[in-house]
């Protein structure tokens, strides 16, 4: 259980929080300052707010949970976001700032036509809708199993509050409350990677403590294999994600309405920039506290499952007698690992025949004890009944639970409220600028005050907060809809990307060729998902190049001939 001190200062970080997004309503008193933050909004804070979006809770407690498993091979995603953003600053953000859009999908009715922007934005909604959910339902679970709260109230606690600054602040109240957030996680984050490294013996220097960590290819962040049927390699990273990348920054509401809000295209390439840079050395420090999560298990004792419920009820359960020679398996497999890791660590890398045969030693006592966490997690999924089961997700929460000290506890989970809540918030008010912009103002009431607009803005807000929390408790109880959502998102973001490179680059393209091109990248990208083994990245690939073909076809067929 959690001490008062902790409790204290998450709640202390709730209040702060909502009253801090709250007072910005001063600034928010027409639509433009609403969904725009009077375009006006400061370079770096842009930037960060984007990068605070990006820094979820799933990565927070995700990704480090991956790296205690796998390493550093995940930095690779981001090789190609850098070469994105400079696509972006000399195509999508002076062209979106010269059209005064408050919506990417606005343009697209100008240089198509209605159903065209509705299909796309319609797609949004649905998408990040159900996504929002998804960002609050997977912290919720994992925080809820760790510390023994309440799934429901887990998952309010973390999606209302959010609402409750983002329907009144609106974008001002979301950008300046990320730059806050984003000071908090990075504090965390840092806080988490020297616990961890004091953590090691006083032998274990921070060279040593590496390469232990290089000899299970942990530290390995080059993969040059072109395989497209493998997730992370350099090549998906600098080509599949690049198109990825492009598409999220370049056509999803929740990133256009950051840089439209800059003060200038200049400010806007500015921001964009910082995250670019910026984003892969944060990530790689994701990741390294991931990775010194592994070393510090291997000099400290560590459960045999990260998840309590499930050992609880394996433990009590019909296979208890399996569970509890599997514990005695693993207690022998730890103590091995440990002495084998120790002496690897005093090893003289110099002494080229005693290092490797302290590394084979420790790399064959790593196996081992692997393979008996193996044999419990299978243990799990039979007796559960869940194929999918995995206990990664909890590796992070369980080391800040039981090993930091008091108050850094409950600054650490404030930091992974805080990355929920600024990835449902950027979402929060896209989904709202849509709703009101793409639809209401367009097909119900197109004439109004600001102030009309802006109270039918708040209670869209407000409806989309709630309907995320629905979304994020059944998510939590229907683990699978988690798998839906990112599959159904998988379908759409290369084939939205395509649309807008049939607007811009394609002259013939015509309003019919788009909407068919945007139906058949997505039908396109549903085949390839579900007859081959392509990897998710290279989707995006496919659905640019499908709608290129397929609109630029209909679009020759369908335009109007010239007179005779």
């Amino acid at each position: 259980m959690l001490h008062w001190i902790d409790w204290t200062i998450i709640g202390i970080y709730l209040v702060w929080i909502v009253w801090d997004g709250v007072r910005l309503t001063r600034n928010s008193h027409e639509i433009e300052g609403y969904f725009l933050g009077g375009r006006n909004l400061p370079w770096w804070a842009i930037g960060l707010s984007v990068m605070a979006t990006q820094l979820s809770a799933i990565t927070m407690i995700g990704t480090t949970g991956q790296a205690y498993g796998d390493g550093m091979r995940f930095l690779q995603f981001y090789f190609g976001l850098p070469v994105a953003m400079l696509i972006l600053c000399v195509t999508l953000v002076p062209f979106f700032h010269k059209a005064h859009v408050y919506t990417a999908y606005e343009y697209l009715e100008r240089r198509f036509d209605a159903k065209t922007r509705s299909l796309t934005s319609f797609l949004f909604l649905l998408s990040r809708g159900m996504s929002c959910g998804v960002v609050i339902s997977a912290p919720a679970v994992v925080l809820s199993v760790v510390f023994g709260w309440n799934l429901t109230l887990t998952c309010l606690a973390i999606g209302l509050p959010t609402a409750v600054y983002t329907m009144f602040g609106g974008v001002q109240a979301v950008a300046w409350t990320d730059v806050k957030q984003m000071v908090l996680i990075v504090f965390a984050l840092v806080a988490s990677f020297v616990a961890l490294y004091l953590g090691l013996p006083d032998a274990v220097g921070m060279g040593d403590a590496l390469r232990v960590a290089g000899t299970t290819g942990r530290l390995q962040i080059f993969d040059f294999t072109f395989d497209l049927t493998e997730q992370y390699t350099f090549w998906s990273g600098m080509i599949a994600a690049v198109f990825l990348f492009v598409s999220y920054f370049g056509t999803d509401q929740s990133q256009v309405q950051r840089y439209l809000a800059a003060r200038s295209v200049d400010e806007a390439r500015t921001s964009l920039l910082m995250s670019a840079y910026w984003k892969i050395p944060l990530q790689a420090l994701v990741l390294l506290v991931g990775v010194f999560m592994f070393l510090f298990y291997l000099f400290n004792p560590q459960p045999m499952l990260f998840n309590p419920v499930h050992e609880q009820r394996v433990r009590s359960g019909p296979s208890a007698g399996a569970y509890s020679e599997l514990e005695r398996r693993f207690t022998s497999a730890l103590e091995a690992r440990q002495g084998a890791a120790v002496s690897l660590a005093a090893a003289n890398p110099e002494d080229g025949a005693a290092w490797e045969a302290a590394a084979t030693a420790f790399r064959e006592s790593d196996r081992a004890l692997k393979s008996v966490r193996g044999e419990a997690v299978a243990l799990v999924r039979e007796s559960s009944g869940d194929r999918s089961y995995t206990d990664v997700n909890y590796v992070y929460p369980t080391f800040v639970t039981t090993v930091l000290p008091i108050g850094l506890v409950g600054l650490v989970i404030a930091a992974i409220f805080a990355a929920a809540m600024s990835s449902i918030s950027a979402e929060l008010a896209a989904l709202s600028t849509a709703t009101i912009i793409d639809f209401y103002r367009r097909y119900v009431r197109a004439e109004a005050s600001d102030a009309h607009f802006l109270r039918v803005s708040k209670l869209a807000t407000g409806l989309w907060g709630l309907f995320a929390c629905i979304v994020a408790i059944y998510a939590a109880e229907l683990g699978s809809l988690i798998e839906v959502v990112n599959r159904f998102g998988s379908l759409f973001y290369g084939s939205i990307l395509g649309v807008f490179v049939l607007a811009i680059g394609v002259r013939f393209a015509t309003g019919h060729g788009a909407f068919a091109g945007l139906i058949g990248g997505m039908a396109t990208v549903a085949f390839v998902a579900r007859y081959t083994s392509i990897a998710f990245l290279w989707h995006n690939v496919v659905g640019v190049v499908a709608v290129l073909v397929i609109g630029s076809l209909v679009s020759l067929v369908t335009r109007p001939r010239a007179a005779a």
